[in-house]
């Protein structure tokens, strides 16, 4: 059975998906699989485009090569954008781009963003009053930059002519939201079928579990440090604060994270401050030295010692191994 023309236009055509170099395939096959299997049932297709920033072959993150119909010079006329993007977008950020995003919206294209592509719509200024969502990885590098612009860490976001979701298999559940939009639930739940995707999640679903729940943390005080401690990475807490706000004694604490977690509490946190560091360092491009006071270390050098100890080796190594290829981001420190 063919279906008619859709009422809300979710996904107005013709599609340009925006290849970003060492984007994420998985997010991208995610996104065009739904609409491929609908178009079985619609008697007005879904269509869509491929694009780069300069109409050559792009590599994704696994250096799989991947050749677009056109340059986005040469797509002048799309009913939607989505721009795909994995590790640090920000560096394939150009003008030409910002112009071109700029003239679509005027035009009254709808933007999207799958994973990390929110960056280059941010980037662009086109997310003001918008609420977005990207990999969970990314969220509070997004939110350093961009402190201004709502960020959740929910499966997607469908909003007035903005489309945005975590990347992965969750391009699928927004394309299917779309899909359900555009020409009801039953032809959605049919294309689920097909993907052997048993059920279209909700885009309000959380896409990971808070830190204190993947912990096997049955104790209430420990769940309340911990969760403290997730609140916090602009600085060290000690352990007589951690404490008081687990209303525990220092003992009593020292003794849980022993017990529990197999390490104190101090240096839990390093970790997780660390971690936050290294989102920092891949996915924005601010210094070195700013990621230190970002993360509450009393000097760059003990950053980097703290640094290298969790990842082996130094921050701006690590930053420049994340990125093969590029050009080591000049900074004001040689660490």
């Amino acid at each position: 059975m063919l279906l008619s023309e859709p009422a809300t236009n979710q996904l107005p055509g013709p599609i340009g998906f925006v290849l970003i170099p060492q984007f994420a395939v998985m997010a991208l096959a995610s996104a065009i699989e739904p609409l491929r299997i609908a178009n079985r049932y619609l008697q007005t297709p879904y269509t869509w485009r491929l694009l780069s920033i300069d109409g050559n072959a792009v590599a994704d993150d696994n250096g799989i090569l991947i050749q677009p119909h056109a340059s986005i010079a040469d797509e002048q006329a799309l009913g939607t954008v989505i721009l795909c993007a994995d590790i640090q977008p920000d560096r394939y950020y150009t003008r030409a781009l910002g112009a071109w995003l700029h003239r679509l919206n005027a035009n009254g294209t709808t933007l999207g963003a799958v994973d990390t592509g929110c960056f280059l719509l941010a980037r662009a200024g086109l997310l003001e009053g918008c609420r977005v969502t990207m990999h969970w990885e990314v969220v509070d590098a997004f939110r350093e930059r961009f402190p201004k612009i709502a960020v959740t860490q929910t499966l997607f976001e469908i909003g007035t002519r903005r489309l945005t979701c975590a990347g992965g298999t969750a391009a699928i559940d927004m394309m299917l939201s779309a899909i359900a939009m555009d020409h009801g639930s039953e032809l959605a739940n049919r294309v689920a079928e097909h993907c052997l995707h048993d059920h279209a999640r909700s885009g309000d679903v959380a896409q990971r579990a808070a830190l204190s729940k993947r912990n096997p943390v049955h104790h209430p005080a420990l769940a309340s440090a911990l969760r403290l401690l997730e609140a916090t990475q602009d600085r060290a807490i000690g352990v007589p604060e951690l404490a008081a706000a687990a209303n525990l004694s220092s003992r009593q604490l020292l003794r849980l994270f022993a017990q529990v977690l197999g390490e104190g509490p101090s240096r839990y946190h390093r970790r997780l401050r660390l971690e936050y560091a290294r989102s920092l360092l891949r996915n924005t491009a601010i210094t070195v030295t700013e990621t230190s006071v970002a993360v509450g270390f009393e000097s760059l050098a003990h950053f980097c010692r703290a640094y290298r100890q969790q990842y082996g080796q130094a921050p701006g190594a690590d930053r420049q191994a994340s990125q093969p290829g590029l050009p080591l981001l000049r900074d004001r420190t040689k660490a």
